[in-house]
């Protein structure tokens, strides 16, 4: 989905493409360029080139041939291709990591916020840029909403993906799980509370890549967890005493891509997301990209546009034309 967001709008637009998957997954952009190719699109326009060295990845980024660059990943990665490309005027989007928060105000439905947060948080084992990777809730229902996520997860599965009936598969790598157990271990040893339900145990013995979803209660901003992009199935829980302090520590990060606020005063939700420094908020809906909205990140979460008209601008060029009849 990720490709498919730039990469339409480019075909659309005019340009060819070269494809550089990621190579934790080689073959999607392979995959791709065959069925386009099956479609009738031209053979050329879509190629794929497989480059895991950084070095190599430079000059590529570097070569006069590449009119616009398009690149999705880590904040790492963004830098290293932003600095490759500053040699020379070329466009670059980035889209980069998010550390995702949501709130969740006392008026809420809370047994339906947790089923939707739980959802939003560990969806593809909660890998997703725009999963939720932290959540503040309202002191007065926060016993009561840690005890609805608690009933929640205890209805989810962890096993095999091609089982109808699961609902967390593997993440994509074992490097990936262990620093997921990092981000969980360090809450821990800074006083939160694991309260994940023990019904994963069947799964967790698929392998090492196969993550339990883990619910951290009272969790901190000093926590690995809060501050860092974790890319798993984790929901780390902190207490707040108001809308300003939610606000607050919705925006002591350097990452901002999405954030969600849950309430029943729609009114009340929307004046708290424009306070918050991300480039799609939501009310009472989250990890959502709508076709028809700009999907573009503040801070570190990167720069540049996809989806809806503005997703066009990186791939095209504007030109003037001013045309005057001869005289005669």
């Amino acid at each position: 989905m990720i490709l498919v967001n730039s990469l339409i709008p480019a075909l659309l637009a005019g340009n060819t493409l070269l494809l550089k998957p990621s190579p934790q997954t080689p073959t999607v952009a392979e995959h791709m360029v065959s069925i386009f190719e099956e479609a009738g699109l031209p053979s050329g326009v879509l190629q794929s080139v497989h480059c895991g060295d950084p070095l190599t990845l430079s000059k590529l980024v570097a070569r006069p041939e590449i009119a616009s660059i398009a690149f999705t990943g880590s904040v790492a990665g963004g830098l290293a291709i932003q600095q490759a490309a500053s040699g020379r005027i070329v466009p670059v989007g980035l889209e980069l990591g998010g550390n995702d928060p949501a709130y969740v105000r006392p008026d809420v439905d809370v047994a339906w916020a947790a089923g939707e947060i739980v959802d939003g948080a560990v969806f593809n084992s909660g890998q997703s840029c725009c999963s939720i990777e932290r959540v503040y809730v309202h002191a007065g229902i926060y016993d009561q909403f840690l005890g609805e996520v608690v009933k929640t997860l205890e209805g989810y599965r962890l096993g095999d993906p091609m089982d109808p009936s699961t609902h967390l598969g593997p993440v994509v790598s074992a490097r990936s799980a262990s620093t997921i157990a990092e981000h969980v271990t360090d809450a821990v040893n800074n006083g939160a509370r694991i309260l994940t339900p023990s019904v994963f145990a069947a799964g967790q013995s698929l392998g090492r890549t196969f993550v339990r979803p883990e619910l951290l209660a009272d969790c901190t901003p000093a926590m690995r967890v809060m501050r860092e992009e974790t890319f798993g199935p984790v929901i780390p829980v902190q207490k707040v005493s108001s809308d300003a302090e939610a606000v607050a520590l919705m925006n002591d990060s350097t990452l901002g891509l999405t954030a969600s606020v849950w309430t029943k005063d729609l009114a009340k939700g929307e004046q708290l997301v424009h306070q918050i420094e991300a480039g799609t908020v939501f009310v009472n809906r989250c990890d959502y990209p709508s076709p028809d909205l700009a999907w573009t990140g503040w801070k570190d979460s990167g720069r540049g546009v996809t989806l809806s008209k503005y997703g066009f601008e990186q791939f095209v060029r504007l030109k003037s034309f001013h045309l005057k009849d001869y005289p005669k």
